[in-house]
C-alpha cells in the first residue's frame, strides 16, 4: 500500500494539496496493479523471477513522476498510468542486469535474482521485463515507442561508458556526471515527458518538464551517491561506505583524486579498499574534505537548475510537490 508517509521519506514528496494527493496515490496503486499484470506469465517459474522485484518495493520514483507531470494536463488521461508502468518496467529490468554486472547479493533488502537463482536467469528476466515494456509501449502509439526506444540507448550507452570509463585524456568528473546523465536522468526525464505528453499538457510545458526530469534525475543519483558517504547509518539502504568498499569512484572520490597529494588521496588511489580500519580513515577523511563539500556543491548546483525550471511552468499543485523533492536532494544531506 503506498502512503504518504512512505513517499515523504523515501523522496521527500510533500502534498500541499489533498486532491493531489488522493490523485496520486490513486494513480500509483493502479500503476502497481498493472506491473503485477503486466509480468505474468504462462509459465509459473517466469512470473515468480518477474515478479520477483516488483514485489520488493522500491521508491517508485519514475512513476510518480510521471503521475505528477500529467497533472500539469488532464492526469485521468487514459494513457497516463501505462505509460508509467512502461518505463517503471524498463527500469526494473536493468536492475536485473545490473545486479549481475555487479555481482549483487541484495536488492532492497531481498535476495537479488541473481543470487536467488542464477546470472543466466537474472538477464533473461530482465529481458522478458524489457519485451513487456515494449508490447504495452505499442499501445502508446509510434512515437511512444521511438522515444522509449531512444531513452533506452542511452541507458544502455551510460552502463558501457561506465564499465569503460573515461577516455585517455579526458575528464573523469565530466565523464561521470554524462554517465550518470544517461544511466539516470534519461529515464527520469521520460518518465516526466510520458506523463506531460500524454496528460495533454501543452508543447512547452512537456520541453521544460523534460529537461527538468533530466535534471532532477542527476541530483537525485548525486544525492544517493553522497548520502553513502555523509550517513551514519543505513539510511541510503546501504551500508555506509559501500562504493569505497567496492572501488566505486563517486562524485566525491573522483574531487579528491584530482586535489593535493593527501592521506585521503593516497588511500582512494588503492581502488577497493576492502581492509576495515583504512576504509573506516578513508571514509572518514572524506567526509570533512574538501572534496566532499565540492560535491554537494555540484549537488546543489543541479537541485537550484532543477527548480529554475520548474519555476517557468504553470503554478499549479503538482509543481508545488515536484519542489519539494528538488530541497529533499539537498535536506537528506544533513
Amino acid at each position: 500500500m503506498v502512503t504518504t508517509q512512505s513517499l515523504t521519506s523515501a523522496i521527500g514528496l510533500e502534498f500541499a494539496d489533498e486532491a493531489l494527493e488522493t490523485a496520486v496515490l490513486a494513480g500509483l496503486e493502479a500503476v502497481e496493479g498493472e506491473l503485477r499484470s503486466a509480468v505474468a506469465s504462462a509459465d509459473p517459474f517466469v512470473t515468480e523471477a518477474a515478479r520477483h522485484l516488483v514485489e520488493a518495493g522500491g521508491k517508485r520514483v519514475r512513476p510518480m513522476l510521471t503521475l505528477l507531470a500529467a497533472h500539469f494536463g488532464d492526469p485521468e488521461a487514459p494513457l497516463v498510468v501505462p505509460s508509467a508502468v512502461v518505463l517503471e518496467l524498463t527500469h526494473l529490468a536493468t536492475l536485473y542486469h545490473d545486479d549481475v554486472m555487479d555481482e549483487a547479493l541484495v536488492r532492497r533488502g531481498a535476495p537479488s535474482a541473481n543470487s536467488r537463482w542464477t546470472n543466466t536467469v537474472a538477464i533473461l528476466t530482465g529481458d522478458y521485463l524489457f519485451a513487456r515494456a515494449a508490447s504495452i509501449s505499442a499501445g502508446l502509439g509510434v512515437e511512444a515507442v521511438r522515444i522509449q526506444a531512444e531513452t533506452f540507448a542511452r541507458l544502455v550507452q551510460g552502463q558501457i561508458r561506465e564499465t569503460t570509463g573515461p577516455r585517455e585524456g579526458a575528464d573523469p568528473v565530466q565523464h561521470y556526471l554524462e554517465v550518470l546523465g544517461d544511466k539516470t536522468g534519461s529515464l527520469i526525464a521520460t518518465c516526466a515527458r510520458f506523463g506531460a505528453m500524454f496528460g495533454g499538457a501543452e508543447q512547452k510545458v512537456v520541453e521544460t518538464i523534460t529537461e527538468f526530469g533530466e535534471v532532477f534525475g542527476v541530483a537525485f543519483q548525486l544525492s544517493d551517491d553522497l548520502l553513502d558517504i555523509a550517513s551514519e547509518s543505513e539510511y541510503s539502504g546501504k551500508v555506509p561506505g559501500t562504493d569505497l568498499r567496492e572501488g566505486i569512484a563517486t562524485l566525491p572520490v573522483l574531487y579528491a583524486l584530482d586535489g593535493p597529494p593527501s592521506r585521503l588521496r593516497d588511500l582512494l588511489g588503492k581502488g577497493a579498499l576492502t581492509d576495515d580500519a583504512e576504509h573506516a580513515e578513508a571514509l572518514g577523511l572524506l567526509r570533512s574534505s574538501q572534496a566532499m563539500a565540492q560535491a554537494r556543491a555540484t549537488l546543489d548546483e543541479y537541485a537550484t537548475q532543477a527548480r529554475a525550471l520548474l519555476a517557468t511552468l504553470p503554478d499549479v499543485p503538482a509543481r508545488a510537490a515536484l519542489e519539494s523533492m528538488c530541497d529533499f536532494v539537498i535536506a537528506r544531506m544533513g
